[in-house]
């Protein structure tokens, strides 16, 4: 499985070139279901074209965003209207995250690109007495249950993909264009360094190649 599965996996980036679908976005609601019905303030780590920003503004008193990319956040700002509680920031998502604390912080398909342990540091520095941080990241599969998992995730990216483009090639959505780079860490390093930064954290292989972590400043 492990010779076969990059074979499949390029083959899926090229079905995505032409049917691309968002795969951090289907974890918004996802993300939305751990946190509360009301809260303060929030920063969301990695904002990007701001879907996510948005979305916590209608549970949220403020929110801000940061971003080291400065043209996806010039299209955030576009695309959220301005009674919207929400300020995007061009920076560095370790050395200028804009004054806190936050009662929420949400960090999706970004924190691959930070130094792992310096990063969960830094969310649970600004993080509020009894807030949340919910992390959806990125891992280099290395077990054989990860490979297993990503060969479960394959039909099912590939049906997403051909349904939520109704068959058709599409342009690459706006939250899709900030650039990436793949993940160097393996699951059982991230959760072995989650739990020494964060005591209690709980961590989950997902499909579509992401994982989550939850943790709760007491």
């Amino acid at each position: 499985m492990t010779t076969l599965l990059p074979r499949i996996l390029r083959a899926l980036e090229q079905l995505h070139a032409t049917h691309p679908w968002d795969h951090n976005a289907h974890y918004h609601q996802w993300i939305l279901r751990q946190l509360p019905r009301r809260f303060n303030s929030a920063l969301d780590v990695g904002s990007g074209s701001g879907d996510l920003a948005r979305l916590l503004a209608a549970r949220a008193g403020v929110v801000h965003g940061v971003d080291v990319d400065a043209d996806i956040v010039a299209r955030a700002r576009e695309l959220t209207v301005p009674p919207a509680p929400v300020t995007f920031t061009v920076g560095d998502a370790l050395n200028e995250i804009p004054p806190g604390p936050y009662d929420v912080i949400t960090c999706v398909a970004t924190i691959h690109h930070l130094p792992f342990s310096d990063a969960l540091t830094r969310f649970r520095q600004h993080l509020a007495p009894g807030g949340t941080l919910v992390v959806v990241g990125l891992y280099r599969p290395q077990s054989r249950s990860d490979y297993l998992i990503d060969a479960v995730a394959i039909p099912s990216n590939v049906a997403m993909a051909w349904i939520k483009n109704k068959g058709r090639k599409s342009p690459r959505p706006t939250s899709m264009t900030a650039p990436t780079r793949p993940a160097t860490m393996n699951f059982a390093d991230i959760v072995r360094e989650a739990r020494h930064e964060l005591p209690g954290a709980r961590l989950r292989r997902r499909l579509f190649w992401r994982y989550t972590l939850v943790w709760h400043q007491r």
